[in-house]
């Protein structure tokens, strides 16, 4: 069986599936491996890399002459549609957002894994995108906001004076958060964070972050993950956040809601009243932003409340991919573990019986097996012709 691995297409992105390394251990299970020219190139992964660990290298790719696609981004209606009846795909998906491939995969007859829904248990760690991609852009962030900042992170003393560490605050302590606080920390930076789940109050800690407790109701949810919270309670936790975005020379918000549009956290008021030369990073731009008016890809400038100066926005976009070449290695070492798991000797056999499978299982057999999608799906769909209706009814009113 061969594992096809296709240059991605959407403008910027760098990442591969699939690297030289993870292409020899999907070869050690007894699989064939066929890589696009020029596919891992952006990430610093040469066609000659491939070829040297038993790769064959295509001049392109039809994903109709493979029994699994790998990728990076999620495939778009036309790519799934390309694909047989009983081809597995592996890679993210963002199932919420992109329900009319959702419809076409399962249509298909194709099995599909999303890594976004590998399960958050300790067996399955090696295979967690999510987290492996947010190890990378929890660092790139912090990097992001040093260039911009016209001072120094770290405690200077010097013969001409003191300058004092640059004041960093964190928003959300998850693996992305943690990885700011722990990057700026070793800029020298003085950092505090925030996260709705007080329990992640000790794992700043230990990253050397001050923890900021607001009188809020925790709202962890299953799994480690955050919750929404309720329109009053957001309101709340912006008042009391307020005063602390002020004291911050830098802002890095990271606040997700698995398969929902990231919270507002940061009014554009709060961030007025920074002081001037203030950056923020927020790094939820691109699934609506954590931040009032912040843009994926582009750097917003706010004026100051008091007119003095300006405050930087930075809407974080492609961070991962920025930094393509270790990205790519922890991404692609999460993909090739999780096919081993569906790997018995030599052939992708899949056991839905496996926890891990099921539940990273997105479509299979003509039908969505990840039950939010499906929901989500089935009112698209019944929005879809109901509008058709009206459509023709309009048509057939107008006709007469």
């Amino acid at each position: 069986m061969e594992v096809g691995v296709a240059r991605e297409r959407i403008p910027g992105e760098k990442r591969v599936a699939v690297t030289p390394e993870s292409a020899k251990q999907l070869i050690s299970l007894g699989l064939g491996v066929v890589v696009e020219a020029g596919a891992g190139a952006a990430a610093g992964y040469p066609d000659a890399a491939y070829a040297a660990e038993g790769a064959q290298i295509a001049p392109s790719l039809d994903p109709a002459t493979v029994d699994v696609v790998v990728h990076v981004r999620p495939l778009d209606p036309p790519a799934a549609a390309r694909l047989k009846p009983g081809t597995v795909t592996v890679g993210l998906a963002s199932p919420s957002s992109e329900l009319p491939t959702v419809r076409v995969l399962a249509e298909g007859r194709v099995t599909a894994f999303a890594l976004e829904l590998v399960p958050r248990i300790s067996r399955a760690q090696s295979m967690d995108a999510l987290t492996s991609q947010a190890l990378v852009t929890g660092y790139r962030c912090v990097l992001e906001a040093a260039i911009r900042l016209p001072r120094f992170f770290p405690l200077y003393m010097t013969a001409a004076g003191t300058i004092p560490p640059a004041r960093v605050l964190v928003l959300g302590a998850g693996v992305a958060g943690l990885q700011a606080i722990g990057t700026a920390k070793r800029l020298g930076a003085r950092v505090s964070a925030n996260d709705i789940r007080p329990a992640s109050a000790d794992e700043v800690a230990s990253m050397g972050g001050t923890f900021i407790r607001l009188d809020l109701e925790s709202a962890e949810a299953a799994g480690g993950y955050a919750r929404e919270l309720g329109a009053d309670r957001a309101v709340l936790q912006r008042q009391l956040l307020a005063p602390h975005v002020a004291e911050a020379d830098v802002l890095i918000t990271t606040a997700a809601v698995p398969g929902r549009p990231a919270p507002l956290l940061v009014t554009r008021e709060m961030v007025a009243a920074m002081r001037p030369g203030s950056v923020v990073v927020d790094m939820a731009a691109e699934s609506g932003g954590n931040v009032e008016g912040s843009v994926a890809g582009e750097d917003v400038v706010v004026p100051t409340a008091d007119g003095s100066g300006e405050v930087t926005v930075v809407g974080l976009k492609d961070a991962a991919s920025a930094m393509a070449f270790d990205a790519s290695r922890l991404y692609a070492k999460n993909v090739a573990n999780f096919i081993a798991l569906l790997t018995r000797e030599g052939e992708i056999a899949p056991d839905f019986d496996d926890e891990v499978v099921a539940g990273a299982c997105l479509t299979h057999d003509g039908g969505v097996l990840h039950e939010p999608t499906a929901q989500a799906l089935a009112a698209l769909t019944a929005a879809t012709g109901a509008a058709e209706v009206v459509e023709d009814e309009e048509i057939e009113g107008g006709a007469g």
